[in-house]
């Protein structure tokens, strides 16, 4: 197989977890790393001996076929139009962009210029949410009427190095871990129809508590906890919360009933973890695992499916359009809000195709 190389532009936190996972796809070859910050992209480079660069040179490389743009929510648009306009295909971390309005001029000039564009999250490729896949649509809890999708937790200043971009314009519950549980339900139900919502903002600042920054107070300029409902295509209504202001619950991360049995969907955020199925007057079973991608961290998995598209002339699974319908329903929760009404989705977008069932092999089908 031939490999198809790869180039990353935006070397912080997330960037280990691709350039580890990558090692675990062989059609992937990682040809160089760039960052405005020059110090970031030479210590990720020494760290897994790769060349780092400026990002210009690094988008004039003819070995470079897709770049995978890893900068902060408020660059994405902007470094994934430089890579379009480089002629190169881009697979960009979550969201896609800020608003649909920026990630449209993304969709538009890569089909202007004939190039892929992909977005994170990829998890939903991964073993715990493809066998949930493969339930609903095997008809194990019957037609999907309803669901919950819930996250909630105290805030990433509590560990993030350099959290103060999640609460600013692009940040916020919904738009970091929004995409995770969104996407997954796609991927299970289908496209959203419409969305209704509601928002709060409690704190004008944050405390953070992690290093090297314990004790500074960051603005927060969105909302921290969203909620609402989602009307699916097929008729299936799923309540939502995305929160930074809860201190502890026991909700489970997605639920989905149907009428023959409900059905646990693991964490969204991970690859892995149990399926559970309780039909009708039953008890909660755990089911086998029908895919691979269960143990460990994947993400370059999308980037990998996207490299095999290409060489096989399909469609990619993590996909721009996949991921402009998700923002689009992201935003509606605080258009909803602002103006007390239900947010009609005008996108559309057909469920990623489900993986070929089997183990982890590196390959991807």
């Amino acid at each position: 197989m031939r490999k198809i190389g790869i180039g990353i532009i935006g070397c912080g936190n997330i960037s280990t977890a691709y350039l580890k996972a990558a090692q675990r796809f062989p059609v992937l070859d990682i040809k160089a790393l760039a960052d405005m910050r020059s110090d970031a992209a030479e210590r990720q480079g020494s760290a897994f001996g790769l060349p780092a660069m400026r990002v210009d040179q690094l988008l004039k490389r003819d070995d470079i076929e897709i770049v995978i743009n890893l900068t902060v929510p408020l660059a994405h648009t902007d470094v994934s139009l430089a890579v379009l306009n480089a002629g190169k295909h881009v697979h960009s971390e979550k969201p896609l962009g800020i608003d649909v309005a920026e990630a449209r001029k993304v969709i538009e000039l890569a089909a202007q210029k004939n190039l892929r564009v992909g977005c994170a999250p990829d998890t939903f490729l991964g073993g715990g949410h493809q066998t949930a896949r493969k339930l609903i649509d095997d008809g194990a809890i019957g037609a999907p009427v309803a669901g919950s999708a819930f996250f909630g937790c105290p805030g990433h200043e509590r560990w993030h190095p350099a959290p103060g971009f999640y609460y600013l314009r692009g940040g916020g519950p919904m738009l970091d871990m929004g995409p995770y549980y969104i996407t997954d339900l796609v991927q299970l139900l289908g496209p959203v129809a419409s969305v209704m919502g509601s928002t709060a903002r409690p704190r004008s600042e944050r405390l953070v508590t992690s290093q090297p920054m314990n004790g500074t107070l960051i603005p927060v300029e969105v909302a921290t906890h969203v909620a609402g409902t989602l009307e699916f295509e097929n008729g299936a209504v799923v309540s939502v919360t995305m929160s930074f202001d809860v201190p502890k619950h026991r909700h489970a991360p997605i639920e989905i009933y149907g009428d023959k049995g409900s059905m646990l969907v693991p964490d969204p955020n991970r690859f892995g973890g149990e399926v559970q199925v309780a039909k009708t007057g039953g008890e909660w079973e755990t089911m086998p695992l029908t895919h691979g991608h269960v143990d460990g961290e994947f993400r370059s998995i999308g980037v990998a499916d996207m490299a095999t598209a290409i060489l096989n002339d399909r469609p990619h699974r993590a996909s721009g359009a996949l991921a402009f319908h998700v923002l689009e329903v992201m935003e509606a929760f605080q258009t909803s809000a602002n103006e007390g009404r239900r947010v009609v989705i005008e996108s559309r977008v057909e469920r990623p195709a489900m993986l070929p069932a089997g183990q982890d092999t590196g390959q991807i089908d």
